[in-house]
């Protein structure tokens, strides 16, 4: 009879339940982790609402810390017992997607069931943690082409200072790297969850001098000067393009991540930028979009709009740790709550509620 872990699946639109599933068995290129710290993310939050589908019984998660529990056999350099991470998303790097740079968007494992066109391009499918396979919300996860993906975690490093890279701390930096931010720039970043602290600090660290900071929390504002915002904005009591524009001197902005997903965040990452400035969009939309036709300048304006899903595997999360490792960042204030795993429905709560002042919450196996 297989060995049983407890893990938290998709059951219908409003349900995310625990239930016990078998533990996973360990094919050649593949990895068992057990899992020893995960999160949830604003994108399980959706899936929870049945805004993003994924199939019922499905383990969700997409951001684990853990140790190696059992290695396939074609794993090299590797040892079971070792302290890892891997990206939330998890690409083949042998594929035509990722060869091309495209690694997030490698869905090439798909092809052979036919959900995948030939050369295994598809949107999304580097993504496959509680989205495309089980995740990682459970005591353990199957890590696939593991050598890949699999990155050995720095002495010294706590699970908590970690537990951002594999998605929030990627993404967010992800979010500054798509602005093209060069140094002495002018970057507005509309929302202050986890990404958009994220790519606060990411657009400090490459370079932008002026960090215009967006949320309609106070605390959130906070910890963004903490991370590096030289102005804070909160949208209650201001009309935020007008004071990007008057701080601007009516230039515009060089660059805006756009971190929420709402038609309004998107609208004013727009209407912030100069002529020839980047919107970086890092929101997960549940609806179609509207572009402002003034804000767009009929299409004219030299604009560039780039969307994103965070990079993945060992080198992505090596160069993550090492900006942790330097103390040039310390994310781990982030993670506000800890939960148990078997309370992870109250956790889901208390999350998806943002209350409480919650961030990022801990779930403990």
């Amino acid at each position: 009879m297989a060995q049983m872990m407890r893990a938290a699946i998709f059951i219908e639109p409003g349900r995310i339940e625990l239930a016990d599933k078998p533990i996973p068995d360990v094919g050649p290129n593949e990895a068992l982790v057990r899992i020893t710290t995960t999160t949830i993310c604003g994108t399980d939050i959706h899936i929870l609402k049945g805004e993003y589908p994924v199939a019922k019984g499905l383990t969700v998660g997409h951001e684990p810390v853990g140790v190696i529990e059992k290695l396939g056999s074609a794993v090299q350099g590797y040892r079971e017992g070792q302290r890892v991470i891997a990206g939330a998303i998890c690409p083949n790097f042998n594929s035509y997607a990722a060869q091309d740079g495209l690694a997030s968007q490698d869905g090439s494992y798909l092809t052979a069931e036919g959900k995948c066109g030939c050369h295994g391009y598809k949107a999304t499918a580097g993504w496959r943690f509680g989205n495309m396979i089980d995740g990682t919300q459970a005591e353990y996860v199957l890590v696939p082409d593991a050598q890949a993906n699999l990155a050995p975690i720095p002495d010294g490093l706590t699970d908590e200072q970690v537990l951002m890279c594999p998605d929030i701390m990627s993404t967010g930096f992800k979010g500054a790297e798509n602005a093209n931010i060069r140094i002495g720039d002018t970057v507005v970043i509309f929302a202050q969850g986890p990404i958009g602290l994220c790519a606060t600090a990411g657009a400090r660290l490459l370079g932008a001098t002026t960090i215009i900071a967006v949320d309609g929390n106070e605390h959130r504002l906070g910890i963004a000067r903490q991370l590096g915002a030289d102005v804070t904005l909160d949208y209650r009591h201001c009309d935020v393009v007008d004071e990007v524009m008057k701080l601007t001197g009516g230039r515009g902005a060089d660059a805006s991540i756009e971190a929420l997903g709402t038609q309004q965040t998107f609208a004013q990452s727009l209407q912030v930028l100069k002529p020839g400035g980047t919107l970086s969009s890092l929101g997960v939309y549940s609806e179609d979009l509207v572009i402002p036709l003034g804000a767009f300048a009929a299409g004219l304006g030299d604009h560039k709009i780039a969307t994103a899903l965070c990079p993945g595997g060992k080198e992505r999360m090596r160069r993550l740790m090492n900006v942790l490792e330097s103390s040039r960042l310390d994310l781990a204030p982030l993670v506000t709550h800890e939960y148990q795993l078997d309370r992870i429905v109250e956790a889901y709560d208390v999350f998806g509620h943002q209350r409480d002042g919650v961030l990022k919450v801990a779930i403990k196996p």
